[in-house]
């Protein structure tokens, strides 16, 4: 457990002017040009560092922790105001796959040794995590995986390969699905282990996307060796603690915050670019604001209802399949409202361009949201099967 104090409860007034006042001085100008600048799912890594920095300091960095091991004790609808206003003052979109999945995962399933181990630096920034589940053939039907682990002189002895694995090339750890048994079930005999990304035998690919950036990475091990210290959960047992991470990540790959950026672009873009045709993107944008609020509406409700430690499995691929999908209708539409000039390849730069390249890049980028973490098609089964159980 991580010593702090009580955290107070202000009311939603002060909370919002408590923001303001602190993003006035910690958000500086290249903290917001790296804002706007983002179309991923993470803003340029030197200032993700700098702001994760800034909010941990403020004690801002975890809203989502229990307050004993650094939270907040923000209230669920503070929680979405905090995810406005850094989207309204274009806050750095943060790599916090450490905050957002693999931290809760630990307060909830970890030894109270990989809680002093690694939480610390969860929250402070000094690690960054990346997801080791993805392989060929092991997308969607995350069963399948490969990556073997054996046991040798008190250590798992990793080989095989993680494919799609974002940010494993600015990383500096991994958590990791292994096979280490099988059996008559193709989800027995996986097992869930942390894994430093400096080890002796990692080689890191980076592959470019349709968009032109580096995101995501394959990753091999070649006779990788991880503490046995280093697992989470039980041998053999990775599939129910991946299961847990997932409603984890799930639940916040795509939050409102993001969400209202991206809308925040396209009604600048609107107004700047829109044209002729300006009055009637006006009118299409309406129609996905009131879509936006009622998922943040759903947000808030789900929020309101659960643990620090997630979301149910049903919620959880609702609020994905939602999410990801209005992200790139948003996407689309900024697309639209940037016109030919998101057509330009090659001109040169001026402001019109530069609108149009971003719309391009953003919706590029957009297009694997309905896959990570899950195909939305995966989803729609999962909240089918419920429904009719």
């Amino acid at each position: 457990m991580i010593a702090h104090s009580s955290v107070p409860v202000m009311d939603d007034a002060a909370f919002v002017r408590a923001l303001r006042e602190f993003f006035a001085v910690a958000l500086t100008t290249d903290l917001r040009q790296a804002g706007r600048d983002t179309t991923g799912v993470h803003s340029e890594i030197g200032a993700c560092r700098v702001w994760h920095r800034r909010l941990y300091e403020r004690g801002w960095i975890a809203p989502a922790w229990p307050v004993a091991f650094g939270g907040t004790n923000w209230s669920p609808a503070q929680r979405l105001i905090f995810e406005r206003e850094c989207a309204a003052n274009d806050a750095p979109v943060l790599f916090a796959g450490g905050v957002r999945s693999l931290g809760p995962l630990l307060i909830a399933a970890g030894t109270p040794e990989q809680q002093r181990r690694y939480l610390p630096a969860i929250l402070d920034g000094s690690d960054l995590w990346c997801q080791g589940f993805s392989e060929t053939g092991a997308g969607s039907d995350l069963a399948a995986l490969q990556t073997r682990a054996v046991v040798a002189n008190g250590h798992y002895v990793v080989s095989g390969s993680k494919i799609w694995t974002t940010g494993a090339h600015i990383a500096n750890r991994m958590f990791c699905l292994v096979r280490t048994a099988r059996g008559t079930k193709p989800q027995f005999g996986i097992t869930f282990l942390l894994i430093d990304m400096a080890s002796e035998g990692i080689t890191v690919k980076p592959i470019r996307t349709l968009s032109g950036d580096f995101e995501f990475n394959e990753v091999i091990f070649d006779n990788v060796r991880v503490p046995f210290a280093n697992r989470v959960g039980e041998e053999s047992d990775g599939w129910s603690v991946a299961k847990h991470l997932m409603r984890l990540a799930r639940g916040n790959n795509t939050t409102s915050g993001l969400l209202w950026r991206a809308h925040r672009k396209t009604a600048q873009t609107i107004d700047s670019h829109g044209g002729t045709a300006r009055a009637q993107l006006r009118q299409e944008l309406h129609s996905l604001t009131c879509e936006l609020t009622a998922f943040e509406m759903l947000e808030l409700r789900v929020l309101s209802r659960r643990h620090y430690d997630g979301v149910g499995s049903v919620e959880a691929s609702m609020l994905k399949t939602l999410a990801t999908e209005l992200h790139q209708k948003l996407a689309v539409h900024l697309l639209n409202a940037a016109g030919i000039a998101a057509a330009v390849s090659g001109a040169t730069p001026s402001p019109w361009t530069e609108v149009g390249a971003f719309a391009s890049r953003k919706y590029l980028a957009t297009r694997a949201a309905s896959i990570y973490s899950g195909t939305n098609e995966t989803h729609r089964n999962l909240i089918a099967q419920r429904l009719l159980s």
